[in-house]
């Protein structure tokens, strides 16, 4: 049974890294984005209160984005494991997560950080060729990611493992799924 929270900066490949940890792990994996999506095209009283924050160009509150997590998190196939993409983003989130886990008997098994080299980070953002992703607000998000979402390295430094994420998605999963046969 296993546990996972992933952390990285944008362009780590934690979308990638997490599918294929997902397949070899079998377990499900949770990403927040697409807890927003299924919430929002099913309607559901979470996905409306979130989309009324989306509308209006605003920021999805906490508490709306821990509930979604939670209730996913009670899902039957979560309940032998789980991999976490994109929650928590910040250590209140962090201890939001604590709570839910410790209310259903669980705990974190890791907590697998994605490092890359900054500039290979901005030069896949830039290859991704997205017309919002321009060189000034690549890196602006990665201070964002600085400021906010690296303080949980240390918050969790007690189950942290890091993955150097730079190589081909093959040798970067072979990487992350020998750290975790030694941990966990």
């Amino acid at each position: 049974m296993v546990r996972l929270v992933l952390v990285g900066p944008p362009g780590a490949g934690k979308g990638t890294q997490a599918a294929v940890l997902s397949e070899h792990l079998a377990v499900p994996h949770i990403s927040s984005g697409d807890l927003f999506r299924e919430n929002i095209d099913n309607a559901t009283p979470l996905g409306k209160e979130a989309k009324s924050y989306l509308d209006a160009g605003e920021l999805v509150p906490d508490e709306v984005t821990n509930e979604m997590v939670r209730q996913r998190l009670k899902a039957a196939d979560a309940a032998e494991g789980f991999l976490l993409d994109g929650f928590p983003r910040t250590t209140p989130q962090a201890d939001v997560l604590n709570g839910i886990l410790a209310e259903n008997g669980m705990e974190l098994s890791a907590v697998v950080q994605f490092e890359v080299p900054r500039e290979e980070l901005v030069r896949r953002l830039l290859e991704r060729g997205r017309s919002d992703d321009t060189e000034d607000l690549i890196r602006r998000r990665l201070d964002v990611y600085d400021s906010e979402t690296a303080p949980l390295l240390d918050y969790y430094r007690d189950k942290l493992i890091t993955i150097d994420a730079f190589g081909p998605v093959e040798e970067v999963s072979s990487r992350a799924l020998e750290a975790l046969r030694t941990r966990t």
